[in-house]
């Protein structure tokens, strides 16, 4: 399981800008994606480090020969030329979520150029009221301290399981592997500004999403 020393972090300072920054968070299959449409919905623009992740990856980037170069045919997808391989998402995820150095690699390769597209999109939406970023392992990461608020979305172990199975068509166990290699929801908890309950149904949820939203932090 991934490490999660929470009991040993301090908390960590917040951006103090003049831009509301909601960092949106949770763990895998917990909701993430409903609650970025909503705000998308609302006006706000969404930054998603998922999106900005795969675009590092694509054909012909400095990223997917690198992944090309350390895997070969393993993670590309049949019949594509090796200089512009594409990515076979599928096969790299079979190969890093069960070797946790191999997971370490791959994030060491992606992280800093995600962290460079949010830093170029920030600054080209600065004059933006609010705005959204997406970031699945902004605690993992320590990427709080580029959001003014951080809001966790939440549900239960047994529910996340379940969701993650029927959305990507995996076993229990290679659910269970996914959820594994993330800090669980219990520790993210301790950590986030507030808590997205997502264990009930839509309607519940885009209540609670409107309050949060109208109220800033700062009121709280």
């Amino acid at each position: 399981m991934a490490h999660s020393p929470v009991a040993e972090m301090p908390a960590s300072p917040r951006w103090s800008g003049p831009q509301r920054r909601i960092g949106l968070t949770g763990g895998i299959a917990s909701g993430k994606s409903t609650v970025a449409r909503w705000l998308a919905e609302q006006g706000l623009p969404v930054l998603d480090a998922d999106v900005f992740a795969r675009e590092t990856l694509a054909p012909g980037s400095a990223g997917a020969k690198a992944v090309i170069d350390r895997y070969g045919e393993a993670a590309q997808t049949a019949g594509s030329a090796p200089a512009a391989a594409v990515i076979d998402r599928a096969a790299l995820g079979r190969i890093v979520f069960r070797d946790p150095l191999e997971r370490q690699w791959l994030e060491d390769l992606v992280h800093p150029l995600v962290r460079e597209r949010f830093d170029r999109e920030l600054a080209a939406l600065k004059a933006a009221p609010a705005v959204a970023l997406v970031i699945p392992l902004l605690f993992e990461a320590g990427l709080e301290g580029m959001c003014s608020e951080v809001w966790l979305v939440d549900c239960e172990a047994e529910q996340q399981l379940q969701r993650l199975m029927e959305r990507d068509g995996l076993s229990a166990e290679e659910a269970q592997t996914r959820i594994d290699a993330q800090w669980p929801l219990q520790c993210k908890r301790a950590l986030a500004d507030r808590l997205i309950d997502n264990r009930n149904n839509v309607k519940v949820l885009n209540s609670q999403l409107m309050q949060l939203l109208n109220t800033p932090l700062e009121y709280l």
